[in-house]
């Protein structure tokens, strides 16, 4: 007997092994469903300007300044195919409110997008921040 697609047989029930059992299909492919971020692209998003308008970006929070903190602080910083900046993870952080900072700044910055095969794409970049007291 034929079942239907929504069946899940148990172990008590009879299996028909001559024929491989259908392919599970999402209902709704492709609702609310963006495409991922590439980690490596041929040609990788750059910051408009480099690093060092990154960098002018960053205010040196108060309480990094008072003890003395200083280091590199890594963002992941996911940049969609126009070169904004749509989300930021810490990949590395040095606390004292230096983590927020470098991704505050880098959500302020436009990148010149990520390229594969000629065609802009959505790439996860991480981006070095370096903080040091003057």
């Amino acid at each position: 007997p034929e079942l239907p697609d929504y069946f899940i047989p148990s172990i008590d029930d009879p299996i028909d092994i001559t024929k491989p059992p259908k392919p599970y299909v999402d209902p709704a492919p492709g609702v609310n469903e963006e495409p991922p971020f590439i980690v490596f692209a041929e040609v990788p998003p750059e910051p408009v300007g480099g690093i060092e308008a990154i960098q002018q970006k960053i205010v040196y929070p108060e309480m990094a300044r008072k003890v003395g903190g200083e280091g590199k602080v890594i963002i992941n910083a996911f940049v969609d195919e126009h070169g904004n900046v749509v989300k930021t993870e810490i990949a590395k952080g040095i606390g004292f409110g230096c983590d927020e900072a470098a991704a505050q700044a880098i959500m302020q910055t436009k990148f010149i997008p990520g390229k594969q095969r000629d065609k802009y794409v959505r790439v996860r970049v991480a981006v070095p921040i370096i903080f040091r007291l003057r």
